[in-house]
This record gives C-alpha cells, sequence and structure tokens, in this order.
C-alpha cells in the first residue's frame, strides 16, 4: 500500500463499488470491538437510502473486501448505513440533501447563523433566516448541521380535530 493508510486504501477500493450502486461513499471507519474489528461504511445520494439499497450495497462491499484481502485473515463485522442527522454538512451534495431543514451554519469569521436551506447549488446555500433569504457561499462556510425538529417545515396540518 506504500504511504497510503489503511482507510485511504478502503475508500480507494470502495468508492468505484458503491458508486457502481448508484450511491456516494460519505465516510469509512475501522474500530476495534473486542476481538473483532468493526468496519463501518456510510453511503447516502439524493432522496436517500432504502433498506434494500442498504443489502445491495452490503453484498457488493463484502464481494469487493474478500476479493482484495482488504481486511487480512482477522475477523470483522460489516456495517453498511445512511448518515444520522448529527452529520456534519460540508459538501454541497450534503446542503443539497437537506433542503427544508432547519440549520446552523458556521461561518469562517466565526460567526453561526441558524435558518432553513431553500436553495442549494454547486456555488452555495440559500437560508430563510427569520424570513429573510441570505445567500452563502461554499467558501464562507466551514460546515453546517441540520436542528433537530419534531414538527417540520414541510408537514401537513391535516390532522386538527
Amino acid at each position: 500500500m506504500g504511504s497510503a493508510s489503511p482507510r485511504d486504501h478502503l475508500m480507494k477500493l470502495l468508492e468505484p463499488v458503491v458508486s457502481a450502486e448508484g450511491l456516494d461513499l460519505e465516510d469509512i471507519t475501522v474500530t476495534q470491538a473486542g476481538k473483532r474489528r468493526l468496519l463501518r461504511v456510510i453511503v447516502d445520494r439524493d432522496g436517500g437510502v432504502s433498506l434494500d439499497d442498504v443489502a445491495d450495497v452490503s453484498q457488493a462491499v463484502s464481494t469487493a473486501l474478500d476479493d482484495d484481502d482488504a481486511m487480512g485473515q482477522a475477523a470483522y463485522t460489516l456495517e453498511v448505513s445512511s448518515p444520522g442527522v448529527d452529520r456534519p454538512l460540508t459538501e454541497p451534495r450534503h446542503w443539497r440533501r437537506a433542503a427544508k431543514r432547519l440549520v446552523k451554519a458556521e461561518l469562517k469569521d466565526g460567526s453561526v447563523v441558524e435558518g432553513r436551506i431553500m436553495a442549494a447549488d454547486d456555488s452555495g446555500v440559500e437560508l430563510d433566516v427569520s424570513g429573510a433569504l441570505h445567500k452563502l457561499g461554499y467558501e464562507d462556510l466551514t460546515r453546517g448541521r441540520v436542528q433537530v425538529e419534531f414538527r417540520r417545515f414541510d408537514d401537513v396540518d391535516g390532522d386538527e380535530g
């Protein structure tokens, strides 16, 4: 592997495998879990990830790992999942996939703004901050985080009695 870390090797090995399944490889972590290692593969795509998607990509990743012997001979557990709500928004696709969600955005100048994502494209994100639209370029953002809401913006008021 040369100077590449084991994580870098796994990312390089699995990115085309995950991509062939129509998903984006978001992250890979390997942690010790008792006598075993846990290989966690995080995948996502526009529109979300279904259980069938996870099953399909799990099979493809498992085959690629077996063929490459990337995890060696020691036992490991493979876990494939989608990112949780707490994952940081760092890439344009993360912001786009969080459309209509309430977020806290950290800016490079050290300030923080909270608003709802109204739109996101390759150049930046448009937030509704207390009724006023603010366009922020990705060059001005460090990261964002989706805020947990018990009642989402797009919920329907059809259950009033």
